[in-house]
């Protein structure tokens, strides 16, 4: 993707209607150019749907992208509970394949007092093999485990880089406000050029070419994440941010989360495209 696209966390509310197919349509006419398709509570859009979307986002000029199920727990103490993630993973990746999903976001693990380490080598060993199974399958869809909010997920920065940078077909989602919110700092300009810097070290060029970010204002305490917030109405640094996207000409899409979806998604862009 030669250009920085902006879009929603799922059908903009101003959608006529909630579906995806209507909340493409939405994006064009607002003058967005990418939307992330949300499978929070189950994969629950069939092959024929999703062949829909995916003409829909074509004839658009709509990026796509799927969230999948929020349940995920790749270093569960039950191994039911893992298979199920793995699941829900692939069953997002094969229907976001057919609408032409980019890649596929997710939460990957909690840390249920393990080391950071020996957390790395679990996830990293179940993302090795569905990449693998998804390669098989010819299905081109990049795995994105996210950043995550709180102390007790797994998904730093750097955890997340270094797993990217050891596998094909990974690469992670960028949470701003997650790295906000986890540690209470990474919330100016200097700072999130800082971010950026690393993940140059860590995938060169085109990691910065092939970004997928979410952002919102956040609201956060001493273990992290509480809910996202309006970007007006928190404290999260929207515009250093989108200086340093600018500074560095990062490629990709930005997924706005915040709960006023389309209208911070077109602030981020205006900002963006006035820079």
């Amino acid at each position: 993707m030669n250009t920085l696209r902006f879009g929603t966390a799922g059908t903009p509310i101003s959608s006529s209607s909630r579906d995806s197919i209507s909340g493409v349509e939405r994006i064009r006419e607002l003058g967005l150019q990418c939307m992330e398709v949300e499978f929070v509570r189950g994969v629950r859009m069939g092959g024929e749907t999703a062949k829909k979307v995916g003409n829909a986002a074509a004839k658009n000029d709509v990026a796509l992208s799927v969230h999948a199920p929020y349940y995920i727990n790749l270093n569960s103490r039950e191994v039911d509970k893992v298979d199920a993630s793995r699941k829900r993973i692939l069953d997002s990746a094969h229907i976001g394949a057919i609408f032409g999903a980019r890649g596929v976001v997710f939460h990957p693990a909690f840390y249920h007092d393990d080391p950071s380490d020996k957390v790395f080598g679990i996830v990293k060993t179940h993302l090795l093999e569905m990449a693998a199974q998804l390669d098989d399958e010819g299905i081109d869809v990049l795995l994105r485990p996210e950043t995550t909010g709180k102390g007790s997920q797994f998904g730093t920065l750097i955890e997340l880089l270094e797993m990217s940078a050891e596998l094909d077909g990974v690469m992670p989602c960028y949470d701003f406000s997650h790295m906000h919110a986890r540690e209470g700092a990474q919330n100016s300009y200097e700072e999130f050029c800082g971010i950026l810097d690393k993940v140059e070290d860590y995938l060169g060029r085109e990691g910065l070419d092939n970004m997928h970010i979410h952002v919102s204002g956040i609201e956060y305490g001493p273990k992290g994440e509480k809910k996202h917030l309006v970007l007006e109405e928190s404290d999260m640094d929207y515009r250093g941010l989108i200086r340093a996207f600018k500074e560095y000409d990062i490629r990709g899409t930005v997924i706005c989360e915040s709960p006023n979806l389309e209208g911070d998604a077109l602030l981020l862009q205006g900002f963006y495209l006035g820079l």
